[in-house]
């Protein structure tokens, strides 16, 4: 079984959703983009998340917006 890209556990920072095995929110890698900043720039302030996550995230995100308009 693959292994979740998002976890929440509210041992882990509350319960905020976070990258898998880190305690880096997602939504820190939402504001990254959203302020125009780039995945290398989020990977550099983050590098316990990895690039693979990331990807994953956002297709998986990209995946349910699809399928929620379609």
């Amino acid at each position: 079984m693959e292994r979740p890209v998002i976890s929440c556990d509210t041992n882990v920072m509350g319960g905020t959703p976070v990258f898998t095995g880190t305690r880096v929110p997602v939504q820190t890698l939402l504001d990254y983009l959203e302020a125009g900043e780039s995945i290398d720039d989020f990977l550099e302030g983050f590098p316990s998340v990895g690039r693979e996550q990331i990807i994953a995230f956002l297709e998986q995100a990209k995946d349910r917006l699809v399928a929620a308009v379609a």
